[in-house]
């Protein structure tokens, strides 16, 4: 049994954050208790996985996780614009939300939650009798618990930057109103905790278990880890291991990354996983493919790339002039080729077939399949891939120097995708190529990369050009709105401002 199939435990109040809590509330206490819990191994496993199932948000919400933490992670990008004027995400794209702003608010007590559960594995199974649980199999299960700390927490520092550091799980009122923890202390515990992963996970867990993250997972994130605060010589290393040694490999076909068929495959570093199920109280969905697709294949045209999105991808070619395979597997647009699975007619549609009825000319495909049922998906949504890897390390050995290396990787990518080799660059052009091309045009609309890569870049040692720059060029729509020096982060929610007096506000909220 895969590990998606256990989120019915997402909401073991007994052991977990209410899923109506406030991210430091102290736990239901008329359930069970720690002393009728932690019994045995099973508990640990369904504890172990209630943290993973945090990842679908803290609610367990199908609706949670697509309309507060999807399009907080996104909406911000120039790859990414919103078609429908719905509350929680034309806000966040036309950057006009406020301290109150319910994605931000949603994606704060997420990770809050996940830390929380994280927290509670470590603590309990630390002194569990040996009997149930060896030394050996503690120090793997702890270590596993401080990756999924380390990833919320690289969640909220590349979210709000200074931010509670929560250590322990606790129940001590006086303990429950901590105060910010300056970023470049954040990033340090990530390291420490992502260093401990990689040491202690397993190379790999049996089948039941796939989509738990394994010792490579926790590498690929340490690099991304030290990516991100520009310490290149430590990614390119780390990197270099993941690509080198771990077991990962891009698959044949660039739509298997999104159409369910690749899940857990050799591209697959990391995902949220979902089933699909909605049996015994489970609801294993979201809905994603219905709010990606036009009103005309029977979606809800919630969201579309942007026309500058649209212009790269039509600028990725193969030798012969032809789109990529990447292009006709990532968009759905005005060319003969152009198909896409109607979830009204259950069947592939030509572009041709619906042109007159669709209320915009073009829109993303990805994650839209009959895979789906009844409005809502199962399929996994990547938080890494592969590629992803790639393009992180071609990034580092760039920044190192190494171009021509750091082309060899940007080609592997491209041609698994039959777009055409890229000859000789300098530095900055292949600085250029990366950031402005390759990038969003392999991971577009995924989820917590496009608007994350520009947050540090546009803030960064390398920076060649603000955020409000990059996202004017690139005729992100309401551009105008965004302020350099307040949007880059997200306000702490004003929900916890009000209940912790130890917060201070982020600049210029």
């Amino acid at each position: 049994m895969k590990v998606k199939n256990y989120f019915k435990y997402i909401c073991l109040s007994f052991l977990f954050f209410s899923c109506n809590d406030d991210f430091l509330n102290v736990p239901n206490t008329g359930k069970l208790t720690d002393d009728s819990f932690w019994q045995s191994e099973e508990h640990v496993l369904e504890a172990i996985t209630a943290t993973y199932a945090t990842l679908q948000s803290h609610t367990g919400s199908k609706w949670t996780f697509f309309e507060e933490l999807y399009t907080s992670m996104n909406y911000k990008g120039d790859d990414v614009d919103n078609l429908v004027a719905e509350p929680y995400g034309r806000t966040l794209a036309n950057f006009t939300y406020t301290t109150e702003a319910s994605g931000p608010y949603n994606l704060w007590k997420t990770c809050y939650a996940g830390i929380g559960r994280a927290n509670q594995v470590m603590q309990n199974v630390a002194v569990m009798d040996e009997v149930i649980i060896d030394a050996e199999y503690k120090q793997e299960i702890i270590a596993e618990m401080k990756f999924m700390r380390a990833l919320f927490n690289f969640f909220l520092v590349t979210s709000f930057e200074d931010v509670p550091l929560v250590l322990r799980y606790e129940i001590d009122p006086d303990l429950l109103t901590p105060a910010k923890t300056p970023a470049s202390d954040v990033w340090k515990q990530i390291e420490a905790d992502l260093t401990e992963a990689e040491q202690y996970i397993p190379d790999a867990h049996p089948e039941k278990w796939a989509g738990r993250a394994t010792k490579w997972t926790a590498k690929a994130y340490l690099a991304k880890a030290y990516l991100y605060q520009e310490k290149w010589a430590e990614a390119e290393s780390k990197f270099q291991d993941v690509v080198e040694n771990g077991p990962y490999d891009l698959l044949p076909n660039y739509e298997d990354n999104f159409n369910g068929k690749g899940e857990n495959g050799p591209e697959t570093v990391f995902d949220i996983q979902f089933s699909g199920d909605r049996s015994n109280g489970n609801d294993e969905r979201h809905p994603f493919s219905y709010e990606a697709s036009s009103t005309a294949t029977g979606g809800w045209s919630l969201f579309y790339p942007t026309a500058w999105m649209v212009e790269e991808f039509k600028n990725d070619l193969t030798d012969g002039g032809k789109y990529s395979d990447r292009v006709y597997g990532s968009i759905f647009f005005d060319d003969p080729e152009s198909e896409m699975y109607s979830l009204g007619t259950n069947e592939m549609v030509a572009y041709s077939e619906v042109k007159e009825d669709l209320n915009h000319p073009y829109f993303f495909k990805k994650f839209v399949s009959d895979y789906d049922e009844n409005f809502y998906s199962g399929i996994d949504i990547p938080l890494m891939r592969f590629a992803d890897v790639l393009l992180m390390y071609a990034e580092a050995l760039n920044e190192n120097g190494k171009t021509t290396e750091a082309l060899t990787q940007v080609n592997r990518v491209r041609t698994r995708s039959n777009a055409a080799e890229l000859s000789s660059m300098n530095q900055d052009e292949l600085r250029t190529q990366i950031r402005h091309h390759e990038r969003p045009v392999e991971l577009a609309m995924e989820m917590g990369i496009r608007w994350y890569d520009l947050y540090r870049w546009g803030r960064g040692n390398t920076a060649t050009e603000s955020i409000k720059t990059i996202l004017t060029n690139h005729d992100k729509p309401f551009a105008e709105n965004f302020e350099e020096n307040k949007h880059y982060l997200y306000p702490i929610p004003l929900q916890e401002i009000n209940i912790n007096p130890n917060l201070e506000q982020n600049p210029n909220w």
